[in-house]
């Protein structure tokens, strides 16, 4: 879901500009609107939006003096105006887009296909940055079973399924470990350790991956032979980590 605010003095062109982001086939959330410079700045800093739409002539400055009072322009922006002249100063604050009024449907739905590829693309970078800073601080994990309590080197699971309310460990020694924990609770813990959740119902350990085929809709193959589905939303993700390891 990409959060969006719109920024214009006028109220049929937020309308407008509203009406058709309701078109778009990207998930979007109108997160506020304002009418000047001090309500935008307002605004922005309340809802930390992904996405802010633009005007350049507001009633106490302009859309440019408005960026200016940011430290940090941490979210997209369209400028959205009836001037084309200030298409080179709007540029030289990264706008991703710079667009005319009256507002085409097409052209501002593109445009914010493009925003929303964008701003995708930066957070799955962040994540892989993340996940990369965080490997191999977590060494060994308690796993409590039916019968005992297993103390396992991280370092030697496989990889874990989910069993309805219970998670299988698979073991490089050949042992399965039920625990009576959902793959939800160990997740976060174990994707700082290595693991990535490849599926709703699968998180594996990268340096137990032996391949990854590409038929029957892709899957990876574990050093156990092990068959591990990939979920489609997870493979662009999972082909980036495979590029840094």
């Amino acid at each position: 879901m990409i959060s969006v605010v719109v920024i214009d003095d006028e109220p049929k062109a937020r309308e407008t500009i509203i009406n058709i982001l309701q078109l778009s086939p990207t998930k979007l959330k109108i997160a506020g609107q304002a009418d000047d410079v001090k309500s935008g700045f307002d605004v922005i800093n309340t809802q930390n939006p992904d996405l802010v739409l633009l005007d350049i002539n507001l009633p106490d400055g302009t859309g440019f003096d408005l960026l200016k009072k940011f430290e940090k322009i941490n979210f997209k922006v369209i400028f959205i105006t009836a001037h084309e002249e200030y298409a080179i100063i709007a540029f030289k604050f990264s706008a991703l887009d710079y667009i005319l009024k009256p507002v085409a449907s097409g052209e501002l739905l593109q445009s914010v296909e493009k925003a929303s590829e964008s701003i995708h693309k930066e957070e799955t970078e962040l994540k892989l940055s993340a996940f990369l800073s965080n490997l191999d601080k977590i060494r060994k994990i308690v796993l409590k079973t039916a019968e005992s309590i297993h103390i396992v080197n991280v370092k030697d699971i496989i990889h874990c399924e989910a069993d309805g309310n219970y998670t299988n460990f698979y073991i490089d020694n050949g042992e399965k470990l039920m625990v009576s924990k959902t793959l939800k609770d160990y997740t976060e813990m174990l994707e700082q350790a290595g693991f990535f959740r490849t599926h709703q119902s699968h998180l594996v350990n990268l340096d137990h991956i032996s391949r990854y085929e590409k038929t029957e809709g892709g899957h990876l193959v574990m050093d156990n032979k092990s068959i591990v589905p990939v979920s489609s939303r997870k493979k662009e993700t999972l082909f980036r980590l495979f590029e840094s390891m």
